[in-house]
């Protein structure tokens, strides 16, 4: 090892946590979709703040740029190394507070990930207020450096509404922030919102202070076929009454063909259904008996039925696997977007006769939360050369209807070129200034979020 900064590393954090096999480092260089990817100058894995805030004052004496990488469950490129960078990554910031029943909070570091946070919380009789599919990868800093939602978005929020403090480590190595979770503290702006969403560009998150919720455990789902999507904007709306909804999810008809072939597996399909309305519903008394009445009321029997127990959970199977169903399939053209919820038709309308003009062949596996507006437009079979165009099309739409181009997986370098056409540009101007404020240098996560312009 005769790279000097290497060699500072290894004495902060120990050489055993200094990699540079190539053959170790590409579990780190690809992102989960396998089309973002880069060969990092190291990885580099501290296991405290301290170490953590060792590595960065290093780095900065170095000039070298820094990318922050969680559980690499990202879809955007954001936390994937592209041109030569330290991959700082957070798995060794493990440790998990007790929990404060009384105040509902627990204290977790940066490498935590969101199943660790369940089991914890559940532990003490509680729960955590997001999930989604990776649960079992992803990280809390992950989580809040790209303020993930997933399927509770629609009772408790996105990861922002869960950090209620934040330890990060700024760009000269300073260490800011509060673990003390007061949830009425006025003191100046709010730290925690600030790097909530960042995606790595302020500052390395190492630990947060975290909101638990109530833990119920009486569950039931209905699983309600559709014939359009303003149908299922229409059964959401009526829905929102239930006590207890805990997810609205909508999947078209081809996420389900596909993530059911994929897991060898069945739900109920009906003929001539375009898409597919789970609720879930949570409560500390049972629900199946109010979901039922619910559902004779607003659909018809033939196209709905009431999920618990086995049937509930594979389900819920289903939706964690869509993912990983088109995965299988290939590199797909990922756009997660969001619109308001009543122009979700509108929005499916465009993107069908988007890609049947730019790309007829393409195969379209849309899924998403019904809830939030937010849908995940997957399309496989697309050529290299269409994909931008397809991209710039889709994301026109989508800002056409007043939404926005990442409603959960972050911008990353995937979408930096659209931020300003989203958010305007004194918007972007503002970021920017943050950006050069808490790191003149612009060494942390270089090209994500901010255009190289800004």
């Amino acid at each position: 090892m005769t790279d000097p900064l290497l060699v500072a590393l290894a004495d902060i954090v120990g050489a055993h946590h200094v990699l540079t096999d190539p053959d170790v480092l590409g579990g780190f260089s690809t992102d989960w979709t396998g089309r973002w990817h880069g060969a990092p100058r190291c990885v580099v894995r501290p296991a405290s703040e301290s170490e953590v805030a060792a590595v960065v004052r290093a780095c900065a004496a170095a000039g070298a740029s820094i990318v922050t990488q969680g559980g690499n469950t990202g879809l955007v490129g954001g936390g994937v190394p592209r041109s030569g960078e330290v991959l700082l990554s957070t798995r060794r910031l493990t440790d998990i507070g007790s929990v404060d029943v009384a105040a509902m909070q627990l204290t977790a570091g940066a490498g935590v990930t969101i199943e660790q946070w369940h089991d914890a919380a559940h532990e003490a009789g509680l729960d955590a207020g997001v999930d989604w599919g990776a649960r079992s990868s992803a990280t809390v800093g992950g989580a809040i450096a790209t303020n993930a939602g997933g399927s509770r978005v629609v009772r408790f929020g996105t990861m922002r509404s869960q950090v209620l403090g934040i330890r990060a480590v700024l760009a000269d190595g300073s260490v800011v922030g509060s673990l003390s979770g007061l949830p009425k503290e006025t003191l100046g702006m709010h730290l925690p919102s600030i790097l909530c969403g960042s995606e790595g560009t302020l500052g390395v998150i190492t630990a947060a202070r975290l909101r638990l919720v109530p833990w119920f455990q009486r569950t039931a789902a209905a699983w309600v076929g559709v014939r359009s999507t303003d149908e299922a904007v229409q059964l959401l709306a009526a829905a929102r009454s239930l006590d207890g909804l805990d997810a609205a999810e909508i999947l078209f008809a081809p996420a389900v063909q596909l993530t059911t072939a994929h897991l060898a597996t069945s739900v109920p399909v009906w003929p001539g259904c375009v898409a597919y309305v789970m609720l879930d519903i949570a409560r500390h008394e049972d629900p199946t008996d109010d979901l039922a009445g619910f559902l004779a009321d607003v659909t018809s029997p033939e196209c709905a039925v009431v999920a618990v127990d086995e049937q509930r959970r594979r389900l819920l199977r289903l939706r964690d696997a869509v993912s990983v169903a088109i995965s299988a399939e290939g590199v797909p053209l990922k756009l997660d977007v969001a619109v308001p919820v009543g122009h979700l038709g509108e929005l499916v309308a465009q993107t069908d006769t988007i890609v049947h003009a730019l790309a007829p062949d393409a195969r379209s596996i849309i899924f998403g939360h019904l809830a939030e507006g937010n849908l995940h437009v997957n399309l496989l079979d697309v050529d290299e050369p269409n994909r931008d165009a397809l991209t710039n099309a889709v994301l026109d739409a989508v800002i056409a209807l007043g939404g926005t181009i990442s409603a959960e997986h972050g911008v990353g370098v995937a979408k930096t070129a659209w931020l300003e056409r989203a958010r305007g540009s004194a918007d972007v101007h503002a970021l920017a200034a943050i950006k050069r404020a808490l790191d003149p240098q612009g060494l942390l996560n270089p090209g994500v979020l901010l255009p190289s312009t800004s």
